[in-house]
């Protein structure tokens, strides 16, 4: 995993670095808080380490930039800082860090927070696959209800448009069995019409059950409730 870390204490920094670098983690140390904001502008990082108090952008605000950057949502972000007491937390927190740790610290709790990161992360990362595939699975199950939709509004009336049609062309229809016929199709275009423009202006579409086992999505004429081609 690429790790960002910024701390202006060089033995700090140094200390961070080799933790994370024994832990198989491919390290980039800063020594403030505007360098590693400009490298995570450059390259974002799945994981960031932030101390409060540094020159230039300190770390809380660090943390609010990288939140607010289009690649920021999902990383994970530490504070390591001096500062204790409850409402240092909360507005270790309010900046969008999931962690917050105390100086001084051990390579030992370094390691174990690391540990918890990366299993933090893990989750994260295995509940936005499970979302994904089932946007994937929601988006492929209303094609399918769309198409049903569609077959069902529209297959009647085009297939009566096509018979009198293919009737009018043929030639074998008196002249007022040919205007009889004209008219169908007429009829029948503009309900298929009818049908395109209700599904242009579908805002929220409601899926309905056709057959048992069976969902589609709803493209009745609302104005005309019961007067679904069958």
């Amino acid at each position: 995993m690429r790790l960002l870390l910024a701390d202006d204490d060089e033995l700090m920094r140094e200390l961070l670095a080799a933790v994370f670098a024994a832990h198989g983690h491919d390290v980039e140390a800063f020594a403030d808080g505007s360098a590693i904001w400009h490298a995570f502008e450059a390259a974002p990082a799945a994981m960031v380490v932030l101390d409060w108090e540094m020159p230039g952008l300190d770390g809380l605000e660090v943390c609010r930039r990288i939140r607010s950057h289009p690649a920021g949502a999902d990383t994970f972000l530490q504070v390591i800082t001096a500062r204790g007491g409850m409402h240092n937390l909360e507005a270790v927190l309010d900046s969008g860090a999931d962690d917050y740790l105390s100086k001084p610290v051990t390579p030992e709790e370094i390691a174990a927070r690391l540990r918890i990161a990366e299993r933090r992360m893990e989750i994260a990362a295995a509940r936005r696959t499970a979302e994904d595939e089932l946007r994937k699975a929601r988006y492929l199950a209303g094609i399918g209800e769309l198409s049903l939709a569609l077959q069902h509004e529209i297959n009647n009336p085009l297939a009566a448009l096509l018979t009198n049609s293919a009737l009018v062309s043929s030639g074998m229809l008196s002249p007022t069995e040919s205007r009889e016929a004209l008219s169908t199709v007429d009829t029948q275009a503009r309900r298929i019409a009818e049908v395109v423009k209700r599904l242009n202006s579908l805002g929220d579409p409601q899926s309905v059950e056709y057959l048992k086992g069976q969902r589609m999505i709803d493209l009745a004429d609302p104005r005309a409730p019961g007067n679904r081609t069958s």
